[in-house]
């Protein structure tokens, strides 16, 4: 799919030629597709190639995971094992933190989040690869996966009623003022989709093209202080997407405790 943006001049011109290719497997799903009957033109992207690539990040962390697991040792711990210790707890002190007490039980999303956001971003500074969160439909994807689960949890931890409540009469607001109040906290609550979305897509999307227009304009030498800003950015942006999820979590699961703090 060419990714084209309108000119001055009313040309349309294509910002990212790579994009353009066929995703990365699509020949052999086209040929399986052929061999179940089904007519696919030879060089069509079957799979689209952001697709494609977040398959290829979640396998290798899969695969990344099932190694590092058989390897684990009580007695004798390896440096990996240590830093990724190291990783465990600093993410246990800040879900403490930002979630509360409970907060412990959902290290594995915002763990499994931050490391596919992570991978992802690096995965553009990669030659010949991109990054899956250079495209709406992955960041997109990320943000209601976090929107919704942390909406679910909110009403486990609360119930049906309370938690439908907290949105009409936040800590410290009139009670005569909860029919406005609803309608501004649901408005938050999508723009808060939209926020997760934008914000990651953003950057990412923006650092790509810059190291490509450079690259294109001088190579190798120019792009390589992109590319290390690329390493910090990458970083950044991932771990602000799951200081989000916990804080978000935090509202939604540990609001019986600001009411106390408020009374």
């Amino acid at each position: 799919m060419n990714d084209q943006r309108d000119t001055p001049g009313g040309i349309e011109r294509p910002i990212n030629v790579a994009i353009s290719e066929p995703a990365f497997g699509s020949d052999v799903v086209a040929a399986m597709l052929r061999a179940l009957g089904r007519h696919v033109a030879p060089g069509t992207a079957v799979i689209p190639d952001y697709l494609a690539m977040l398959i290829l990040m979640t396998l290798a962390l899969t695969a990344l995971a099932l190694v590092i697991r058989s390897r684990l040792s009580v007695e004798n711990p390896g440096r990996l094992q240590i830093v990724l210790e190291d990783f465990i707890n600093l993410f246990h002190g800040l879900l403490d933190d930002f979630v509360g007490p409970t907060g412990r039980q959902y290290l594995p999303l915002v763990g499994s989040t931050f490391l596919l956001i992570w991978f992802s971003n690096l995965a553009g500074l990669v030659p010949g690869l991109m990054a899956p969160t250079s495209n709406l439909n992955v960041t997109l994807g990320c943000a209601l996966t976090v929107w919704v689960f942390y909406h679910i949890e909110g009403i486990r931890a609360q119930g049906v009623v309370a938690y439908v409540k907290h949105f009409a009469l936040p800590p410290g607001s009139p009670v005569l003022l909860a029919p406005l109040m609803l309608i501004i906290e649901v408005i938050s609550h999508f723009a808060r989709v939209m926020s997760l979305t934008l914000r990651l897509f953003g950057n990412i999307f923006a650092e790509e093209l810059v190291i490509i227009i450079l690259a294109t304009l001088i190579p190798f030498f120019v792009p390589l202080p992109m590319m290390f800003l690329g390493l910090l950015t990458s970083t950044l942006q991932a771990l602000i997407f799951v200081i989000l999820t916990m804080v978000y979590l935090g509202g939604a699961v540990a609001v019986e405790h600001h009411d106390e703090a408020h009374h």
